[in-house]
């Protein structure tokens, strides 16, 4: 199977934001969809179980998902940009993220209410 020894080569490392198709079946038709975010983890190394966690922002909430590398459920892999990062795991990314929108939350719920005149 040449995807199996396409994917072993990967270098697909943690800081990276990457495209993964995916094959869903929905009855008696199967299509592609795309997943798009930013590698936070990979795990397991070259093994059968190796696995990545990609974490992308949907309508302003997290959504993580860990794929396995070698599922055949995965059409392919792109890898879209290269992150200089200086960890191994970016677990830290989604206390950050969450930080960050709490922040515009309480900037937003301060302030005064434009059609009241000031006295």
């Amino acid at each position: 199977m040449a995807g199996v020894e396409e994917r072993k080569n990967l270098d697909l490392r943690p800081g990276d934001t990457v495209r993964v198709w995916q094959k869903i079946k929905e009855g008696d038709k199967t299509r592609s969809q795309a997943f798009e975010g930013l590698v936070l983890a990979r795990k397991h190394g070259t093994e059968p179980g190796a696995t990545f966690t990609v974490r992308k922002i949907a309508e302003g909430v997290g959504v993580e998902r860990i794929f396995p590398l070698y599922s055949p459920v995965i059409e392919k892999i792109e890898i879209l940009r290269r992150g200089r990062v200086r960890r191994a795991k970016l677990y830290y990314i989604r206390e950050k993220a969450a930080r960050e929108a709490r922040r515009k939350m309480r900037q937003s719920a301060y302030s005064a209410p434009e059609n009241i005149p000031a006295s």
